[in-house]
C-alpha cells in the first residue's frame, strides 16, 4: 500500500514513535490527522516543512472515553485510509505496588481507546473497500516479564484483537499490521528502568524511533501483516524462545528478578 496522498490518522503523534512516523508520512506526502493530548505549537509547521500534503491536529485525551467518542464524531465525514493506533502508557513494578488509577488509565489508553477508534473507523474503510489498521503492540505481548504484568496484559490483548480482526477483514480490502515493538528509545522506554529496575534487571537494547518508523513504512509498502524484531537481535531471539521454548524463557528471566 502506498502512503503518498493517503489520509493517515496517528494517535500519540507528538513524540516518540508517533512523531517519527508522522515525519516519515510527511516526507511521503501524506495528509496527516494527528491526535495529541497537549497543544504543540511547532508540530504542524515542522511537518509541513517536511512535505506533508495537509495537517489536521486533534487535541484529545484518549484516557477519557467521551473524548474518543468526540474524536470519532469529528471524523464522521472524513475519509481515513490508514489508522495508526500508537498512543500508549507504561505501567510496571510489583502488581500490589502499582497504583490502581494508573492501571485503569493505561488500559483505557493502550486497549480500550484503540478498540473504540478501530470500531468507529472500520465501517468507512469496508465501504470503500480500502484501508489499513496499524496497532502498536509490544514484545511484552509474548515475552512475559515480571513487573510488566498489567502492561503486558494490555499489549497481549492488542495482539489478540489485531489477529482476530485480520481474519474478520479477509477479502474486504482492509488489512491490518501488528507491531510487535522492541525497545525503541522514547520517553516511555526511559520509564522502564525506574518502574522495573528495583526488582528486575532490565535490558539496554534499543533502536531509534526514526529507524522503527522506516521499518513500519516498509511493511506498509509490502502489505505485511506483522512486524517482528529481527531474529539477529537479542530481543528477536528472546522473543522466539519465549514463544516456542517458554520454560527456558521463564527460567532465564527468573534469574534476573527478585523481590
Amino acid at each position: 500500500m502506498k502512503i503518498e496522498n493517503q489520509q493517515v490518522l496517528i494517535t500519540g503523534a507528538s513524540g516518540g514513535i508517533g512523531r517519527a512516523f508522522s515525519e516519515m508520512c510527511a516526507r511521503e506526502k501524506a495528509h496527516l490527522h494527528l491526535v495529541i493530548r497537549r497543544k504543540n505549537d511547532s508540530l504542524k509547521e515542522d511537518l509541513l516543512k517536511l512535505g506533508a500534503a495537509s495537517i489536521t491536529i486533534w487535541e484529545r485525551d484518549l484516557a477519557k472515553r467521551e473524548e474518543v467518542e468526540a474524536l470519532l464524531n469529528d471524523l464522521k465525514d472524513q475519509r481515513i485510509d490508514i489508522l495508526f493506533n500508537n498512543a500508549g502508557m507504561l505501567t510496571g513494578g510489583l502488581l500490589e505496588e502499582q497504583p490502581l488509577d494508573d492501571i485503569y488509565q493505561m488500559l483505557q489508553v493502550n486497549l480500550n481507546s484503540l478498540i473504540h477508534l478501530t470500531r468507529g473507523l472500520i465501517p468507512g474503510m469496508v465501504k470503500r473497500k480500502s484501508g489499513k489498521i496499524i496497532n502498536n503492540s509490544s514484545v511484552s505481548a509474548i515475552m512475559h516479564f515480571p513487573c510488566a504484568s498489567t502492561y503486558a496484559a494490555s499489549k497481549a490483548a492488542v495482539a489478540a484483537f489485531t489477529n482476530c480482526l485480520e481474519i474478520e477483514l479477509k477479502d474486504s480490502g482492509v488489512s491490518t499490521l501488528l507491531l510487535i515493538t522492541p525497545g525503541v528509545k522514547t520517553r516511555m522506554y526511559d520509564e522502564i528502568k525506574p518502574l522495573y529496575g528495583k526488582n528486575l534487571e532490565t535490558p539496554d537494547e534499543h533502536i531509534s524511533p526514526e529507524k522503527y518508523a522506516l521499518m513500519i513504512r516498509d511493511c506498509i509498502h509490502r502489505d505485511e501483516s506483522v512486524l517482528l524484531p529481527s531474529l539477529l537481535t537479542p530481543t528477536g531471539a528472546g522473543l522466539r524462545i519465549a514463544k516456542y521454548i517458554n520454560p527456558l524463557f521463564k527460567y532465564g528471566v527468573s534469574k534476573k528478578f527478585g523481590r
